[in-house]
């Protein structure tokens, strides 16, 4: 074993961007179907849970089956915590932000809950591995259903670049050593004589298997780990994990540095979103260059939702205008091809699967003479 430093190439063949669509594909929950799930469920034995689940009940419609989007109900919480300003009923600015953070809680645990896999996915990184790895990949989804299709690459064809700075870099002591990870942008060790390929996966949204500590502001690569324990509203770590048993859960999982509990790092669907975490910042940033350096961008099941006028924003200041655009969705219509036409008049829309997309033109569309 010998280390070696890995560099990109200047440009980017391929940028691929990947919504909802592309992790339904696979198996992912789908995003309306979460809060009814929330507000099905018995939360008695953890009182945050509940408080989350009565907000919702007593601030919106649900009865006779109605159910609020989830838009709406984190933009609602966003423009009190905004301001400042308590709600009638007893709900102050600082019960707002718990019931705020619980109600992230709840969907990170029911993400993670979903154990569907139909390796999609892994088909489209099979394919990559065959004919092009460079390449880039922006998506807007929390769940670890990309990430956890990589591991046939690992070590010795491709490493994931998540263009953040991790604590499992560090190598601390405290980190279980099954959670050290290769920093990509730093000399990496060599097996075999074989060069792995660095893939930036810029988790736009940030990720279940991400965790922040909001004292060292630093952040834990949970690779294997996404489940939250519902009663305690707490992560749960691993000690002596290994392939063989990666299920060994025995602790409360606290930041090494200071033991201070990790909170969430996801940002949840709102009309109002905070962007100014600055490992946010850092993905945006890493997204734009990767936007303005790609020959072509292909998206995968994202429609450019109303909430997400912020990634229409990075993409129109950023994007070329010869950069050629594609546009992969099965249940197009006149909306989505309208949100697509006020960022480039030259997107080209097939409707389609995401598998049939895989299987009969991927591979024609990664290939390059260069």
């Amino acid at each position: 074993m010998k280390e070696k430093f890995i560099r990109y190439q200047p440009k980017r063949d391929v940028l691929f961007v990947f919504g909802a669509g592309a992790s339904i594909a696979d198996g992912g929950p789908l995003q309306r179907d979460l809060l009814p799930e929330i507000l099905n469920a018995d939360y008695a034995e953890s009182e945050l849970a509940s408080l989350a689940k009565k907000f919702i009940q007593d601030n919106f419609d649900t009865e006779n089956g109605n159910v609020p989007s989830l838009e709406s109900v984190f933009g609602y919480l966003d423009y009190f915590i905004s301001r400042k300003e308590s709600l009638k009923g007893g709900y102050t600015t600082i019960q707002l932000i718990s019931i705020k953070e619980s109600l992230i809680r709840l969907l990170h645990h029911r993400i993670s809950e979903s154990k569907t896999r139909r390796g999609i996915y892994k088909k489209f990184l099979e394919c990559l591995d065959r004919f092009n790895k460079n390449v880039s990949i922006i998506t807007m989804n929390y769940d670890t259903l990309l990430d956890e299709s990589f591991d046939f690459l690992y070590p010795s064809k491709a490493l994931i670049d998540y263009c953040i700075n991790f604590m499992n870099y560090e190598e601390y002591d405290k980190i279980d050593a099954f959670d050290w990870w290769d920093n990509p942008r730093e000399p990496v060790r060599i097996w075999d004589e074989k060069t792995p390929t660095p893939i930036k996966i810029i988790k736009i949204h940030g990720s279940l298997n991400w965790k922040y500590c909001n004292c060292c502001s630093q952040v834990l690569l949970t690779p294997w780990d996404t489940n939250i324990d519902l009663k305690t509203q707490g992560f749960k770590g691993r000690i002596g994990a290994s392939c063989e048993n990666p299920e060994e859960i025995v602790f409360d999982l606290k930041c090494p540095n200071d033991e201070t509990p990790f909170d969430t790092f996801i940002v949840p669907p709102s009309h109002i979103k905070d962007l100014n975490h600055p490992a946010i910042s850092k993905l945006f940033d890493e997204a734009a260059i990767e936007i303005r350096k790609t020959e072509k961008i292909i998206f995968i099941g994202y429609s450019f939702p109303e909430a997400d006028v912020h990634i229409k924003a990075l993409f129109k200041k950023n994007m070329l205008d010869e950069t050629e655009i594609e546009v992969v969705d099965p249940y197009l219509n006149e909306t989505i091809k309208s949100n697509y036409k006020s960022i480039s008049q030259n997107a080209v829309f097939i409707k389609d699967t995401f598998e049939n997309y895989i299987e009969k033109e991927l591979e024609n569309k990664i290939k390059t003479t260069r």
